[in-house]
């Protein structure tokens, strides 16, 4: 399943060169994902009853197109692989013309809450997978 979030670029996520500061784009791509969560009916309650939580320990981001004040862009999420503990969720920012402005292959990590430890992932999320 993909999801999409669309947004406005605002007047504090802007930096001194006049376009989105490079550090907000990762934001941008954290709001994605939560989306991406939500749609698959896995909020952060459905982890936590679960005992697990997810851990971002990659993003390879490659920036294509610099966004500007007040762009409209959608912000899209979808699996692209698993392991047994990790998985690579593909993203991308487009703005309202099309232009690919970033993509990025974001890897996390299913950790046991308790023993901060990696753990298989649950068939709740693999099932997004397969």
């Amino acid at each position: 399943m993909e999801s999409t979030l669309e947004i406005i670029v605002r007047s504090t996520e802007i930096d001194i060169n006049g376009h989105v500061n490079n550090a907000k784009y990762l934001e941008y791509l954290e709001w994605g994902r939560e989306e991406w969560y939500e749609r698959s009916e896995l909020p952060y309650d459905a982890f936590s009853h679960m005992g697990i939580q997810t851990v971002t320990v990659n993003i390879n981001i490659n920036y294509k197109k610099e966004c500007k004040q007040g762009d409209r862009l959608t912000i899209t999420c979808r699996p692209e692989k698993m392991g047994r503990s990790s998985f690579v969720l593909k993203q991308e920012i487009i703005n309202e013309r099309g232009d690919l402005c970033a993509d990025a292959l974001v890897t996390s990590v299913t950790m046991d809450s308790h023993t901060r430890k990696s753990r298989e992932m649950p068939e709740q999320l693999r099932k997004h997978f397969e």
